[in-house]
């Protein structure tokens, strides 16, 4: 506190004190600044890479891309949802539903038949064998394909959904041990195979299996208003839209119109909320914030990485903390911009790439540049 005579001069017997204090203040000061500074600067920074991927083969021409996600050799799977207009169809053919590119971006594989893959296909995830999943957010079905295109595994059965009538149109039931009702994202415990599922755009719940496939537990219901305002645990506002293992052994999920990744343990019980609170005025039909999440590569994931599709923006949190550091992206059509940013994912290099739906209908990778 400053202490000053009546006519406001300062005290003599006080004024070396204060001049240490001021001395003080500003060293406190500075090195304040420059703690933010140094903070601030070990944020990663990330800038599209316009050269990847290459060409697809000519004719080739992709709808929607449902998801994205990287194997331990850096190789990139796309999802395809093939819904290209009437005009695109006349002059173009469709990609396969599932693409691969190597780090390069070079196209090295692809697969999948359309009668077979889920409908809508939506998320994918490798596992430790570098087998890829894929779920559909218009079906009742989980694939398994091995690295070069075969289907090794299928839970549930295409056309039946978790509802009391079996159709897509009936109420949700969230309860099935074999179906679920438009899952959208799928993580695979690189420890012992357990295969985690973010089920979903019908249902509101985490349904967990073992790596043969058989149910294990579930978490999560419908949210109230209430219960979304305050960031009640284990109730989801509406999507279900994400799931993904972090090495701390923690399950983080995106309650995408919640504006929050929910964090659990592997039982299931819940440990805390990340919040994605931008700022975006709420719609009659919001999108939500918390779209997708990944982790940086170091052994600790220090950094958080979560696609918010309502702002076309990548956020990038301090793990711990749940603090966003920075963000890159925003809504347009040019190189780095997004049209529904939607899901994303991570290499061993610390490439981002992440997938768009709507009319984006592409796949972007930012590099890092510090």
């Amino acid at each position: 506190m400053l202490i000053t005579g009546r006519k406001g001069r300062l005290l003599p017997s006080f004024k070396a004190e204060k001049d240490e204090r001021k001395m003080n203040s500003n060293l406190l000061v500075t090195g304040c600044v420059f703690g933010v500074l140094l903070a601030a600067q070990t944020a990663p920074h990330f800038e599209v890479d316009p050269s990847w991927p290459k060409p697809l083969p000519e004719g080739w021409i992709t709808g929607q891309l449902g998801g994205v996600c990287t194997d331990s050799h850096d190789h990139v799977v796309v999802v395809n949802r093939r819904d290209i207009t009437a005009e695109e169809a006349e002059t173009s053919q469709q990609a396969p539903p599932i693409i691969m590119f190597d780090v390069a971006g070079n196209l090295v594989a692809s697969w999948g038949d359309p009668n077979v893959v889920p409908h809508s296909i939506h998320g994918c995830a490798f596992d430790p064998e570098n087998n890829v999943w894929v779920g559909g957010n218009d079906d009742g079905i989980i694939q398994k394909y091995s690295h070069d295109g075969k289907l090794l595994t299928q839970i549930g059965t295409r056309g039946v959904f978790d509802t009391v009538d079996g159709t897509s149109k009936g109420a949700a039931k969230n309860s099935g041990h074999e179906s679920f009702f438009n899952p959208a994202g799928i993580a695979v415990d690189s420890a012992n195979g357990d295969i985690y599922v973010a089920d979903g755009y019908g249902n509101r719940r985490v349904v967990v299996f073992d790596k043969t496939g058989k149910f294990m537990r579930q978490w999560g219901r419908q949210a109230s208003e209430e219960e979304t305002r305050s960031g009640a645990s284990a109730v989801f506002s509406r999507v279900v839209h994400c799931i993904a293992l972090g090495n701390d052994g923690l399950v983080y999920v995106c309650d995408r119109q919640g504006d929050r990744v929910q964090v659990f343990d592997k039982a299931g019980n819940f440990r805390r909320n990340v919040w994605i609170r931008t700022g975006t005025p709420n719609l009659p039909d919001p999108r939500g914030t918390a779209w997708w999440v990944a982790f940086s590569r170091d052994p600790q994931q220090r950094y958080m990485y979560v696609m918010n599709g309502r702002n076309e923006t990548v956020h990038i949190l301090d793990h711990e903390s749940g603090k966003i550091l920075g963000s890159f992206g925003r809504p347009g059509h040019q190189i780095g911009n997004f049209i529904h940013g939607h899901t994303l994912a991570v290499d061993s290099r610390g490439n981002i790439y992440v997938a768009e739906t709507d009319w984006g209908r592409r796949v972007q990778r930012f590099t890092p540049t510090r």
